[in-house]
Order: structure tokens, then C-alpha cells, then sequence
């Protein structure tokens, strides 16, 4: 009797161990480190997440995963997203995760973004939305209005950043958390900064934007600002060459000719007085309180400076520009005449 009992106990420690070992135990196939599963919105079906687990070789056991699934209620509540699973996880962790929708994060960060359809094609490539689906909502007055902003003006809202989303994350969602974070960056004190100086959030913005195209040296920026503003109280056109690359669509320019002058675009602003009707580019939030900041000066010119050092001279009069404008050019002469030397001798 003993005996039978020991052989009936050993069955049963055997067959715990089995089953403890299918469902605990490892239960993906993949031979990687890590294997992502996506469940398509539209497409949260029994055979088409068993296709894709089968595809990507996913889990192991077919039969068990099935087990643990219809025990657990997950065939009735699939949700959409996406889940990275690492080389080793059990089926009942695989089930469970799938079962409560715990999607992996998916982080988007933002630098320095030029145009509407850069952002959109980011987007496109990271998200279940496609490149289409996200310009379409950004260049959609009625999808905007609720943000209080028009498609000319969208990018105002995005600051660069790293947020955080899910996968599947729809493209009105997506911008929301832009524009939230946007709107806790403008500060009542930032607010009244930007009034102050006659502009909107949004022109302050714009502004900015400018400015980051124009110098990376963060000391100058208030005065490369200052020059801008200037010239908007006195009526005169901003000359900003990097608004000609945005309006040209082409950023691999070095110079700006006479010829890229006559581009008509409302993004010309050797052609148009004002502000352009938007951003050229994402600023960061410095250069944004950079302009914010910006000092109290008389400049309405400057120009590169002939240390090439990558920072600018700045004047009050166009005699005085023209001066250092001449400075600097016979600098940039005399550097390529030694650069014509040298490469006449070898």
C-alpha cells in the first residue's frame, strides 16, 4: 500500500513539476534577447495574435499558452499595443501582460524638428498612426481647434523633449501631450514676458526659432533676438536668412544668394515685413527665454564674426554693419587664400 502511495505521490510531484515548468517556466521560442509583439487596432483577433506569436516565435508551447489563455478570460478582452517580451519570460507572464494591456513605453523624443512633415514622418515611424494619418491631423483647423491654434501655427505647441506614450497612442493624443506640456511651460511670468515685448506666446515662439537657426552660442542669443525685435517696432523687414532655407525647403544651404531671395513665400522675409506666419524650427526652451530676456539694445544688424568662432558683431547703423561686414569678409578672403596655398604646394 505504501508503495502505491509513493508511486501515486511521485506521479503527482511529477506532473505539478510539468506543469509548473510549462506555465513558470521559460515559454518563449525566440532566439534573441527580446521579441516585440504588436496587436494592430482593428486587428485584435484570436488568429491574428496567434499568427503573429507564431511568427515571431513568441512562445514555445502553442497548446499551453492556449490553456492559460481561455482559463484566463484573454481571448474575450484583447487589447491593442505593443509588448517587447525578453528571451525567457513564462507563458502566464506572457498571458497575464497581454491580458492587462501592460504595453511597453514607447519614449519620443523631440530635438530640433523643422517642418510639419519631419514631426509627422517621426511619428509615422514609432506609432500605430502612419506619417499621413499624423500630418493630416496637423494641418486640420477643425482637429485643432480645441488647442486654440491654427495649422500655420501648430508647431508652437511642441517643445522639444522626451515624452512618453503607448504604441498605439492616437494622433489628437499625441499632440494633446505636446500641448500640455507646452502649456505648463508658459508661465503666467512668461506670459507677461512675451506681452511685454509686444508678442503673443506664439510669436515669442516663433521668434525663438529663429534665433536657434541663427547661433548656437547661448550668450548672444538675447542680442540676436534683440535685432529682430528691433527691426519689428521699426517696420523693417527681418532679413532672417534661415527663414529663405524654410521657405526654399532646402537646410543644406551654406549661403544665401540673391537668386534664393525671389523665392515667394510668406516664409520670405526679405520679401515680407513681420514675423513669418509660423515657426521655422523647435526651439529649445533656453533660446525661448532667450528672447523672452532678450536686453534693451539699439542693434539692427550683425554678422559674422571674423574670429570664426561661430559668434556674431553685432550695430546699431548700417554704416557700422557694413564696416565689420567688410572685416569679416576680407578675414574669410585672407583664410581661403592660405587654404590656396596650402593646397597649391602639395
Amino acid at each position: 500500500m505504501k508503495r502505491i502511495l509513493g508511486i501515486i505521490f511521485l506521479i503527482l510531484f511529477l506532473s505539478a513539476a510539468v506543469i509548473a515548468w510549462t506555465f513558470l517556466g521559460s515559454g518563449t521560442g525566440f532566439s534573441g534577447n527580446k521579441e516585440v509583439l504588436y496587436i494592430r487596432t482593428g486587428h485584435a483577433t484570436k488568429e491574428a495574435v496567434m499568427d503573429s506569436l507564431r511568427k515571431h516565435k513568441i512562445i514555445s508551447n502553442e497548446w499551453g499558452f492556449n490553456l492559460l489563455a481561455n482559463r484566463l478570460g484573454y481571448w474575450e478582452k484583447i487589447r491593442p499595443g505593443k509588448y517587447d517580451f525578453e528571451k525567457g519570460t513564462s507563458l502566464l507572464t506572457i498571458v497575464r501582460t497581454l491580458r492587462n494591456g501592460k504595453q511597453t513605453p514607447v519614449k519620443f523624443t523631440i530635438a530640433k524638428v523643422r517642418t510639419k512633415e519631419s514631426l509627422a514622418k517621426m511619428v509615422g515611424s514609432r506609432f500605430e498612426c502612419d506619417s499621413t494619418d499624423m500630418i493630416a491631423f496637423l494641418n486640420s483647423p477643425d482637429s485643432l481647434k480645441d488647442f486654440k491654434v491654427k495649422p500655420e501655427q501648430v508647431m508652437t505647441l511642441v517643445l522639444p523633449d522626451t515624452y512618453t506614450y503607448n504604441w498605439n497612442t492616437s494622433p489628437r493624443k499625441i499632440y494633446k501631450k505636446w500641448a500640455d506640456v507646452a502649456e505648463g511651460f508658459w508661465t503666467k511670468e512668461r506670459q507677461a514676458k512675451a506681452a511685454a515685448k509686444g508678442l503673443t506666446t506664439a510669436e515669442a515662439y516663433t521668434v525663438a526659432s529663429i534665433v536657434e537657426e541663427e547661433t548656437n552660442a547661448d550668450p548672444e542669443k538675447g542680442n540676436v533676438a534683440s535685432v529682430y525685435l528691433n527691426r519689428v517696432k521699426k517696420g523693417m523687414p527681418l532679413q532672417a536668412d534661415p527663414t529663405i532655407k524654410f521657405a526654399l525647403n532646402d537646410f543644406t544651404l551654406k549661403r544665401i544668394y540673391e537668386k534664393h531671395l525671389y523665392v515667394v513665400s510668406p516664409y520670405n522675409t526679405y520679401r515680407n515685413r513681420g514675423l513669418p506666419p509660423g515657426p521655422i524650427c523647435t526651439p529649445s526652451r533656453k533660446t525661448i527665454d532667450a528672447v523672452l530676456n532678450a536686453p534693451q539694445t539699439n542693434y539692427l544688424y550683425f554678422v559674422a564674426s571674423p574670429d570664426f568662432d561661430g559668434t556674431h558683431s553685432f550695430s546699431a547703423t548700417y554704416e557700422e554693419h557694413l564696416q565689420k561686414a567688410k572685416a569679416y569678409q576680407q578675414e574669410l578672403d585672407k583664410q581661403q587664400a592660405i587654404r590656396d596655398s596650402k593646397s597649391a604646394g602639395q
